[in-house]
């Protein structure tokens, strides 16, 4: 069997699924680790021979973004990549930790923070494992680390994700993230633009800043857009995914707001929304559907505070990055 660069936990997951009984089990992986889904199979058959294993091939954002068909046709689904939201016993959550080194990036970061000021220290759930180790690196070197724990939709203190930064400490001008890609440090610059942000990537050895006043200054001008064509017609999104559901938020702006269309999906995507005819939408499913994916919509699409903004109810000073809180 190949090297993989992350740590599936394959032992505690069999252990689990034997102690559930299952003889059908679901694995669900974030785009990311999809192309480890048949090496994983067939190191899960070796271990356990009599169980049935079926892979989601639906996107999966989060863990917010669990497969419903697949829950509710097999005994546990196992959900690789990410930390739980919500304690369930149909559901198997596996950080699936990054093997990446972190010394390195670290040591290299501290060159890009200033040692006179704090810095908040945050990662995801793939290198939660290393967090520690990173801060007592700062720490040694002179730095006042500074962390929370966030809200009850985090597992892990200073963890991070798409939708929720609780954990960046407020008082620290400064943060250093831990961890691969863009997805996280662009969420977390919009969110927090008026501190220096400094990306440590294991994965892929690199050192780079991110400027939140850049996808700031992106929300504007899709707030102007849609004032600039006067919208008739708004279509409120509701998500069906069971962990980006935010009912009462999408009924009430179409109880309070003439003009209003609510429209349920599961998958919102450009190709879809060309069958309706509204001239823009508020978003009330996961956020980052609009602030990451909104140019490639033919129609304006907003945040429930963006179309506040965009029709007057608001006023632009009260732009803010479009969060989730709280288990869902």
């Amino acid at each position: 069997m190949q090297e993989t660069a992350f740590d599936f936990e394959l032992d505690r997951v069999v252990r689990e699924i034997e102690e559930k009984d299952a003889e059908e089990v679901s694995l669900q992986f974030p785009q990311g680790l999809k192309r480890q889904a048949t090496d994983v199979v067939d190191r899960l058959r070796e271990r356990a021979p009599d169980v049935q294993f079926y892979v989601s091939g639906e996107r999966c954002y989060g863990a917010c973004d669990l497969d419903e068909w697949l829950l509710k046709r097999t005994d546990v689904l196992v959900h690789f990549g990410h930390s739980p939201i919500r304690d369930s016993d149909s559901v198997i959550y596996v950080e699936s930790r990054s093997n990446a080194p972190v010394e390195g990036v670290v040591r290299e970061a501290m060159e890009e923070l200033d040692p006179m000021e704090d810095v908040c220290l945050t990662t995801t759930a793939q290198h939660s494992h290393a967090f520690e180790e990173a801060r007592e690196m700062l720490e040694e070197e002179g730095f006042t680390v500074v962390s929370q724990a966030g809200d009850e939709r985090l597992d892990k203190e200073g963890q991070v994700l798409g939708c929720n930064y609780t954990s960046v400490a407020s008082d620290a001008p400064q943060v250093l993230y831990l961890g691969n890609g863009d997805f996280h440090p662009i969420g977390l610059a919009m969110d927090h633009p008026d501190k220096e942000l400094v990306v440590a990537d294991p994965m892929n050895e690199q050192i780079r800043d991110v400027d939140g006043e850049r996808f700031i200054r992106q929300r504007y001008g899709e707030i102007a857009r849609a004032q600039k064509i006067e919208p008739d017609e708004w279509g409120v999104l509701l998500s069906t995914k069971i962990g980006q559901k935010r009912e009462r938020l999408a009924f009430d702006l179409v109880d309070s707001y003439s003009d209003t269309y609510l429209i349920t999906m599961n998958e919102i995507t450009p190709d879809r929304l060309m069958q309706f005819d509204a001239d823009a939408y508020v978003n009330t499913a996961c956020p980052r559907i609009t602030t990451d994916d909104g140019p490639r919509y033919d129609a304006p699409m907003l945040t429930p505070v963006e179309f506040e903004i965009a029709i007057g109810e608001k006023d632009w000073d009260d732009l803010e990055f479009d969060t989730f809180h709280g288990a869902w």
